[in-house]
């Protein structure tokens, strides 16, 4: 487990941009957190770390983003809205898990049973300060584990 002190917005952007340089085909990154804790501005990061030069927005309605300018695809799903697991199924979720591209999940815990075992798992906490947050970033599975022996090498973003 790695954890995160973001005093702001900017600071949340520059965690996910961070971990955006890091991400591979076939990454899952799972985002969890309350409403507005964050996760569209992580996203926002990782697509920058990505490469993706489109402006990444959150996909409330219509569930799943694809951007493809970036060294890979970022496949953005937040699944708020979904009333079911099953309806990842019917959205294709194995083809963006086990794609050619990095897979975020927003609100992940409401789908968590159809997600693979292999994941970088992410909470984005409310701090007392307003614009503060914890980020907690939890491995499942080597490559996941490695990822984050290189995130703990980060400086400058966080505690």
């Amino acid at each position: 487990m790695v954890r995160f002190i973001s005093k702001n917005a900017k600071d949340t952007y520059n965690i996910g941009e961070k971990l955006g340089k890091l991400l591979f085909p076939g990454s899952i990154v799972c985002l969890t957190g309350d409403l507005g804790t964050g996760k569209t501005a992580f996203t926002q990061g990782i697509g920058k770390g990505l490469g993706v030069t489109e402006h990444v927005v959150s996909p409330t309605y219509t569930i799943i983003n694809e951007y493809t300018s970036g060294r890979i695809p970022l496949y953005h799903f937040d699944v708020y809205r979904l009333g079911s697991s099953d309806e990842m199924y019917e959205l294709g979720c194995d083809e963006y898990f086990y794609g050619d591209g990095a897979t975020v999940l927003e609100w992940a815990d409401s789908v968590e049973d159809v997600i693979p075992e292999e994941r970088l798992w992410i909470t984005i906490n409310k701090l007392e300060e307003p614009d503060q947050r914890e980020i907690i970033m939890e491995a499942s599975g080597l490559i996941y584990e490695k990822l984050l022996k290189e995130m703990e090498k980060s400086e400058n973003i966080g505690h």
